[in-house]
């Protein structure tokens, strides 16, 4: 029987800091830079949640809702060093563990759960062993496959174990909203939205040929997920060559003040995006599409590695102003960034 485990570190960053720093635990925490940098938060803890902090919002704004808020500046040396005890722990449980960032993974627990009734065994001694090991919280998920242990960790947190059996995976999706399905991103809700289609059960029930036609090529994988069937393996090795963000503005824009926020927007949220997973950066790529549709990159390498947010703007914003001509309106802006090393390639956690 295949069945997939999904662990996910609650509030990792703030509750590093809480285990280290006693002082800090039951208090408001976030990790991040400082808002007078436009800092974003990286982590909130689950205390700071409760005022409607959330990671990725600007700190300034973090402040603002909570001012008793702890900030504390991410040290992640210390995050990788827990993080990789984390990833021993699950790897004592099976070889097959896919680590997706600094605090969650995927575990392959087919051999060990040889039948269904000692998987919650399984499940409640993973907690336990990582509580006691590390003092912090994980949440467990699981399912016949990756979709469903993704799925069922989020609708656990905090701190939660909820492990599909075997036969129930379309009870159980069935009734959630569509949003919390892998690969359906906010664009992608929105049209599904207006054909009718709010649950994950609603995309089900519709046929391979209608989610060809709304939503192209992807659209019978995402149907698939939602029937429960995504039969992608976990991979014990996974490199990163490069991460990307981008938006299609909603009109076709040629204000070079309108450019320059969402270009600061994409910035921060790719700094974030690559400092939760311990990544340094060489080169930073321009993505751009005019009102034509003629779409093209551009970039620019550095001599140092760095994860900063600053420089990734800065860059980017350069490589934009060279593009900049008149008459010229942009469609679509992204950005990315490589050279984690120099092979262009990391190993996100060596196990």
């Amino acid at each position: 029987m295949r069945y997939v485990l999904h662990a996910d570190m609650d509030a990792f960053y703030a509750s590093v800091e809480q285990l280290d720093n006693p002082k800090f635990r039951g208090e408001p925490v976030v990790v991040g830079g400082s808002e007078t940098s436009r800092g974003v938060v990286a982590a909130a803890s689950y205390e700071a949640r409760e005022y409607g902090i959330r990671s990725a919002m600007p700190m300034a704004t973090a402040i603002r809702l909570c001012p008793r808020v702890i900030r504390i500046t991410p040290r992640f040396p210390r995050y990788r060093e827990v993080s990789n005890q984390v990833m021993r722990i699950f790897s004592e449980l099976t070889e097959i563990v896919e680590p997706l960032s600094l605090d969650e993974a995927y575990m392959d627990i087919s051999k060990e759960s040889l039948d269904a009734f000692n998987l919650e065994d399984i499940g409640s001694s993973l907690k336990s062993s990582v509580k006691e090991r590390t003092g912090l919280a994980i949440t467990v998920g699981g399912g016949t496959s990756k979709t469903v242990a993704k799925i069922a960790s989020q609708m656990a947190k905090p701190d939660g174990l909820l492990l599909i059996r075997p036969g129930y995976e379309q009870s159980f999706l069935n009734p959630l909203d569509v949003g919390l399905l892998w690969g359906v991103g906010p664009k992608t809700e929105s049209i599904l939205k207006q054909y009718g289609i709010d649950k994950i059960g609603d995309l089900a029930d519709r046929d391979d040929d209608w989610a060809y036609r709304i939503l192209g090529r992807r659209g019978k994988e995402l149907r698939l997920r939602a029937l429960g069937q995504d039969y992608s393996e976990v991979s014990t090795s996974r490199e990163t060559k490069s991460v990307s963000v981008e938006t299609t503005l909603t009109e076709d824009i040629i204000d070079p003040a309108i450019l320059r926020s969402e270009l600061r927007d994409l910035s921060d949220k790719l700094a974030l995006r690559i400092s939760r997973n311990g990544l340094r950066f060489k080169t930073v790529s321009l993505k751009l599409r005019l009102s034509d549709f003629t779409t093209f990159t551009r970039q620019q390498t550095l001599n140092y590695n760095t994860d900063n947010a600053d420089t990734i703007f800065e860059l980017s914003m350069g490589l934009l102003e060279k593009e900049m001509k008149p008459g010229l309106e942009f469609r679509l802006l992204g950005v990315s960034v490589s050279g984690f090393q120099e092979s262009g390639q990391l190993v996100l956690f060596s196990m």
